[in-house]
Formats: structure tokens, sequence, C-alpha cells
């Protein structure tokens, strides 16, 4: 096996005294597993941190043996683990792509989103102008892995119009008109996810507690809870920011 390519590193655990195990996503082979020799050097050390954009070798004489990785910087994120909200969402993206995804499967869509993500996020490290691209994201990469949301028409009349929550249950869209004495136990559902555009700070906390619903339940299943912590510290980061 030889693969080239690109990658955006998504987690690294040390390996042996020297080495690292790394997870990076890419576009074309999905999530891909390597061992980097002198991973943990302080030559590499810079290059191998989760969101970081590199050019990726893989090597390995069979299929069912580690490949050996070797990486080239493309593109630095390093600069921003010292804002501390970039930080936490570069984070928390990075570890949750890594462990949802399952390995060798392409999803090229969530390769240009996460891509799109960490740019945005680069450029504007005040939350401001990604929080709502950080929602998509995790709406992505729920549909890609066959959890996504129905959000095209009401789950109880088949209406297209007054789409205004989300079912916690079934994932589906309710009407107003529908909701009935049901109202109080559904998520209010944001514009933003309908139409796009901009999103208000309000429509992005409603979107995340969405997203965290359904990322808990039929994701992590709770046997990741020091993942489902790092996301929880974003939300309250994001909570402090917006007032």
């Amino acid at each position: 096996m030889r693969l080239l390519t690109s990658a955006i590193i998504c987690s690294v655990r040390a390996h042996g005294e020297h080495g690292a195990v790394v997870r990076a996503l890419t576009p074309g082979e999905g999530l891909q597993p390597g061992y980097v020799r002198g991973g943990r050097s302080r030559r590499l050390k810079p290059v191998l941190l989760p969101g970081n954009l590199v050019q990726a070798e893989y090597r390995a004489r069979t299929e069912d043996q580690l490949p050996q990785l070797a990486v080239e910087l493309a593109e630095s994120r390093g600069a921003l683990l010292s804002e501390p909200l970039a930080a936490a969402a570069i984070e928390w993206v990075c570890s949750f792509t890594s462990v949802a995804l399952p390995e060798g499967h392409a999803y090229p869509r969530l390769f240009e989103a996460l891509s799109g993500l960490l740019s945005a996020i680069e450029a504007a490290p005040g939350a401001r102008f990604w929080a709502a691209a950080l929602v998509r994201y995790e709406l992505l990469l729920l549909a890609e892995l066959g959890f996504g949301l129905d959000l095209s028409e009401c789950a109880a009349t088949g209406a297209r119009d007054d789409l205004v929550y989300v079912s916690p249950k079934s994932g589906r869209a309710v009407s107003g008109a529908a909701a009935g004495e049901y109202r109080d136990r559904l998520f209010p559902l944001p514009a933003f996810l309908l139409g796009g555009g901009a999103a208000g700070w309000a429509e992005i906390q409603e979107g995340l507690r969405i997203t965290g619903h359904f990322i808990a339940r039929d994701l992590l299943i709770e046997r990741q809870s020091e993942l489902l912590a790092a996301r929880e510290r974003l939300v309250e980061r994001l909570k402090r920011a917006s007032g």
C-alpha cells in the first residue's frame, strides 16, 4: 500500500518512546491511521497538531499492517492554540471526527466541510463568524453516518411550511400547527438550518442543543464521556462569548 494525499490531522497518540499514531482525514480515503517515526520529536510535534493540514505519505506492506506515515506541513493552525475559544473548537471537531468516523471510508464532503470550518476559525478566532458552520458540520457528520435529521417536511402532516420544531425522538421537523400540546417536548428549529444564511447567538445555541442531543444518543452513546465533556466546555465558552 502506498498513498500520497493531503490530510487534516485529527488525533495524535504517543506510541513507544519516540513515535506517535496519527489519525488524519483525507479527501479520497477517509480517516486513515499511521505510525510516525519520531512523531514526538521537536521537529514533528509542531507538525502533528490537530487541525493542521499536511501532505501525507502512507506506506504498508500489507492491508492489515499499520502504515508508516511521513508528513510535511502544508498549513499550520498552531497559532490558534493560544486562543482559548478557537483551541476548544479545534480540539472538539478534530477529536469528534477521529472517534466517530470508521477508518478507510471516503467522506469527501466531510473533508471539505472540516477544511472550511478550520479555515473560518483561522480567519476569525472569535466565534461570531464560525459558530453556525460548527453546527452545520455536526449535522453533516450525523448525516454521513446515517443519523441525519429530516427537516424537509412536517413529520405529522407532511407540510413544508411553518417548520419550527424538531422531534428529539425522530429527528424530523414538526410544524407549529402540528406541535399542539407536545411543543414543550420539542426542540425549537433555528431558521438558519432550513434556509442557510446568518444566525444569531440564540439560534446557534439552539442548533448546538439539537446536534448535541443526537451526537450523544446516536454516535458517542455515553461511552466517550471525555469527548462529550470537551464539547460541553466548548458550548459553555460559546455562551460566554455571546454574552
